[in-house]
């Protein structure tokens, strides 16, 4: 990692914790649940991190691969296909970091070396056995994402996550990977039943110990939809209101970053709970 990522890198990890940090996504794929094939054209995806920064977001994630379920695995050529030029113009040209979505040790390693300043896995380090070294090498921050092959609806959900967290920030630790890099996220979503999701989100402080921060990623998520109630219109991906209620919730609870398509709002919704919050101690960001 150069000089000038590892300063970005570690400004984008010191705002973690004062106050509430909007990630925007840019899914650069078909297939994405919300909004596949919007942005795989690279001007496309390149106007919308532009917009997505200017709107207040702190980084922008990248994803060459949809992690949705069902969704078909792609090849790493394919997804640095899909990737690499997006990287290398936006950490070139954006007012804020790039973070890139991977499991695989190859396009995270191509990733910073491209610009990129964070790696998100999706599968914690225990998909791609190279991952961890990888990571280490790169110098990257990196957000530890608890997941799952198969759901299971007798699982205490937070057993679980520290379970799978244990085992991802050992393999972290044994590769040389800095604690002061690491972000947890516990999911949403990802391998859960609906009360296991409510429960990850309402039991959230029980992972304050870990000291490290917490990154929600809750955006456009069919299931939160379908808690408004009877006779409002309900269950649909594209519910906004559902994801900022999700965040407000989890920021109350101690998240510290949030990943989101809807990044103006989320920022404005963000900034009043932080003023509330902090008694206008401090004025919102702006």
């Amino acid at each position: 990692m150069r000089a000038d990522q590892r300063a970005r890198r570690d400004d984008f990890l010191n705002r973690l914790g004062a106050r509430p940090v909007v990630m925007g996504i840019l899914n650069v794929t078909p297939d994405s649940f919300s909004d596949g094939g919007r942005f795989l054209a690279a001007d496309a995806a390149v106007t919308h991190a532009k917009q997505m920064a200017a709107q207040g977001c702190a980084i922008v994630d990248i994803g060459g691969e949809s992690t949705r379920p069902g969704a078909t695995a792609v090849a790493e050529s394919e997804e640095l296909t899909r990737i690499g030029g997006v990287v290398a113009h936006l950490a070139e040209t954006l007012p804020v970091p790039v973070s890139v979505d991977t499991y695989k040790a190859s396009v995270a390693v191509r990733a910073v070396a491209l610009g990129a300043i964070m790696i998100n896995d999706v599968w914690g380090l225990q998909k791609d056995p190279g991952m961890a070294d990888a990571v280490a090498g790169c110098e990257a921050a990196l957000v530890i994402m608890h997941n799952r092959s198969e759901k299971d609806d007798t699982l205490d959900v937070i057993a679980d996550l520290r379970r799978f967290f244990d085992r991802s920030l050992a393999l972290a630790m044994r590769a040389g990977i800095p604690d002061r890099h690491i972000l947890l996220d516990p999911g949403i979503g990802f391998g859960k039943t609906a009360p296991q999701n409510i429960a990850a989100i309402a039991r959230l402080g029980e992972l304050a110990d870990y000291g490290h921060p917490i990154m929600i990623g809750a955006s456009r998520k069919k299931f939160f939809g379908s808690l408004i109630p009877a006779g409002l219109e309900r269950g649909t991906e594209g519910q906004l209101i559902g994801t900022i209620a999700v965040s407000l919730a989890a920021a109350a609870a101690g998240a510290s970053l949030f990943r989101v398509h809807d990044v103006a709002e989320h920022v404005a919704a963000l900034a009043i709970f932080d003023a509330l919050r902090n008694r206008g101690t401090h004025p919102p960001a702006g």
